[in-house]
């Protein structure tokens, strides 16, 4: 797993996971090592072993740390989306090492399409990447706003409890 050491301007290096929950799919973008652009990686199906594959992801890149959006409505306050965002996000804090981060995703969705739409490609079409466009959103919107704040977005999801 990456050190994440911080670099004189306070930014953390180290490749960071976006994973955008929905009913059936999760998509899943990363950033690169300096945390300057976020790209697609996949599209995992929501049934199965996703945690599992998410973090056999996190394996193959070294990833620092997940960060998982959170779909609230226009006036920032939860929907049932967002309840099963917060919960597969807890789920996914309990199995793995690294940290889990949730940042307001809202309209990623809705940029997403617009962005396939715009280089040609009809909502039918788009469907298997949406997940990870979206992904790619809301993380570049994180890793703008830790290069502007020198801290990191969202809020650390607390790892799970030892047992006593």
């Amino acid at each position: 797993m990456s050190d994440g050491g911080v670099s004189p301007s306070g930014f953390r290096h180290g490749i960071r996971l976006a994973v955008d929950v929905g009913k059936a799919r999760v998509g899943v973008a990363r950033s690169d090592p300096d945390g300057l652009l976020a790209v697609p990686v996949e599209t995992v199906p929501r049934a199965g072993e996703p945690i599992a594959r998410l973090l056999a992801i996190a394996d193959e890149y070294d990833a620092l740390e997940f960060v998982v959006g959170l779909p609230l409505n226009l006036s920032g306050h939860d929907t049932p989306s967002t309840t099963d965002a917060r919960e597969f996000a807890a789920a996914l804090a309990a199995a793995s090492p690294r940290p889990v981060r949730v940042i307001d995703e809202r309209l990623s969705t809705v940029s997403a399409h617009n962005a396939l739409r715009a280089s040609g490609r009809s909502q039918r079409s788009s469907r298997s990447i949406v997940d990870q466009v979206a992904a790619v959103v809301f993380l570049q919107h994180a890793l703008d706003i830790e290069k502007r704040t020198a801290e990191p977005a969202g809020d650390l999801i607390p790892p799970a409890q030892e047992p006593a």
